[in-house]
């Protein structure tokens, strides 16, 4: 019964700051987020591309 009430107190000390702006944790998760989509796409663009040719 204990567990539940000590995971809500954990979560947040209280205090609010605020925003000026965006966090350095909002950019790198943009450049995950962009890393991410660049490699499925050319994973993607890899699989369903064209045959490769022979040219012997």
């Amino acid at each position: 019964m204990m567990l539940p009430l000590l995971s809500v107190a954990g979560g947040h000390s209280g205090v609010v700051h605020r925003r000026t702006g965006p966090e350095l944790s909002d950019f790198a998760l943009f450049l995950v987020a962009a890393a991410g989509l660049w490699l499925v796409r050319r994973a993607m663009r890899r699989r369903f591309g064209p045959a490769p040719t022979n040219k012997d």
